[in-house]
C-alpha cells in the first residue's frame, strides 16, 4: 500500500536526493532514505512502489527545486531584452543551480543510472527535453537576443561549467567562472 502523506513523501524524496548526492545510486536504498529522513525503518517502502519509483520521483523533485521563484521570473521578464540582461540571467541560473549542490549531483547520479535503466532513461529524457524546450520558448517569448541554437549551446556550456564548479571547484576560480559566463553569452548570443 502506497501512503499519501504529501509532506512525508516530500521529506523522503528530499532525503533520497541527499543520499544520491553523497552515496551514489548504488547507495540509494529504502533503509538509507529512512535514516537520512530520520523516520522509522520501513517508512520509505510504504511510500514508494519500488526503487525505480523512488529514483524517478527524486529526479522530478530536483527539477522542482531548481525552478526559479515567481519574483525572479517576473524580474527577468520586466528587464531589458539585451545581452547584459541575458548575462545577468545566466549568472542567476548558475548561482541557483550551484546553491543546490546536492540536487545537481543527485541529478548527475540519476543520469548515470539511466544508462543502465531504460525506464529511468525515458523519464529523464522526456524531462530534460521538456526543460530545454521550455528554455527555448521562454527565450523566444522574452525577446532576448539570439536564437534557439544559442539557447541550446548555452545550456550545454553552462551544464559543464556547473559540473566543474560542483565536482572540481579548483579548476576555475569564482572570478574565472564569472568571466566564462559573460564570454559564453557574448560569443554565442548574437543580437
Amino acid at each position: 500500500m502506497v501512503r499519501r502523506n504529501a509532506e512525508r513523501r516530500t521529506a523522503l524524496v528530499d532525503a533520497a536526493i541527499e543520499v544520491l548526492a553523497r552515496e551514489g545510486a548504488r547507495g540509494l536504498t529504502f533503509r538509507a532514505v529512512d535514516a537520512e529522513a530520520a523516520v522509522p525503518a520501513g517508512t520509505a517502502s510504504n511510500y514508494f512502489a519500488n526503487r525505480d519509483d523512488l529514483l524517478t520521483q527524486a529526479g522530478a523533485r530536483v527539477y522542482e527545486r531548481l525552478q526559479p521563484d515567481a519574483a525572479t521570473i517576473e524580474r527577468h521578464r520586466s528587464s531589458a531584452s539585451d545581452q547584459e540582461t541575458y548575462a545577468a540571467l545566466m549568472h542567476e541560473l548558475v548561482g541557483r543551480i550551484s546553491a543546490f549542490r546536492t540536487g545537481y549531483l543527485a541529478l548527475l547520479e540519476l543520469r548515470l543510472e539511466a544508462t543502465r535503466r531504460p525506464e529511468l532513461r525515458a523519464v529523464l529524457t522526456d524531462r530534460v527535453r521538456a526543460d530545454v524546450d521550455a528554455n527555448v520558448a521562454y527565450h523566444q517569448e522574452s525577446g532576448l537576443p539570439g536564437d534557439a541554437t544559442a539557447v541550446r549551446l548555452l545550456y550545454l556550456a553552462y551544464n559543464w561549467l556547473i559540473v566543474e564548479q560542483l565536482t572540481l571547484p579548483g579548476v576555475f576560480s569564482e572570478a574565472e567562472r564569472a568571466q566564462l559566463v559573460e564570454a559564453a553569452v557574448e560569443r554565442i548570443v548574437r543580437p
